[in-house]
């Protein structure tokens, strides 16, 4: 029987898995807790006291305890550590629910961030936008500035592709061979 596994693109040690080019560090960040918080995020912030508003596509972010925005109902709570509130529905009109096994972060930072994000949406970064979920890299991501860095939450299931296009794309263009 044929091996389909050797088509596959073999996930690298997140830990210590780091791209660096001229103006560019890629790096995995697994200690991040998210929450997928669904419905009234007005009541989801004076339950919780996590902004629910949430920050859009190259929005800025800070601290240890922020939001991305997802939709109109919908938004991705990100800490530090985890959220002292229970997930599951809420009577105030909201769901939450844990989301950190399915999701894999990146942080790129550097000179080269913005030639970086160039090749992989069309959205101009200078403008942020509603919604912090995207196309990049031809695949669905949350995307937003945190302090100095750009965070990148992909499933974690493309994780690899992701990674393996970072390499890619971190690289200069005359050195990315074409099929």
């Amino acid at each position: 029987m044929r091996d389909l596994a050797e088509k596959w693109s073999v996930a690298p040690d997140w830990q210590s898995a780091l791209i660096t080019a001229p103006g560019l560090v890629v790096r995995a960040n697994s200690d991040l807790n998210q929450l997928l918080v669904s419905g009234d995020l007005d009541a989801w912030a004076r339950v919780s006291g996590v902004d629910g508003t949430g920050a859009g596509a190259f929005g800025a972010t800070q601290g240890d305890r922020y939001a991305a925005r997802l939709a109109r109902d919908r938004l991705l709570a990100i800490s530090d550590g985890p959220l002292a509130i229970a997930t599951g529905w809420h009577a105030a009109g909201f769901a939450v629910t844990a989301i950190s096994a399915g999701l894999q972060v990146f942080e790129a930072e550097g000179s080269a961030l913005n030639a970086f994000i160039a090749r992989g949406t069309t959205l101009d970064p200078s403008q942020a936008s509603a919604s912090a979920a995207l196309s990049f890299a031809g695949i669905s991501a949350v995307v937003y500035r945190h302090q100095a860095s750009l965070r990148i939450h992909v499933d974690r299931g493309l994780a690899a592709y992701l990674w393996t296009w970072m390499e890619q794309a971190s690289r200069p263009v005359h050195q990315i061979s074409q099929p």
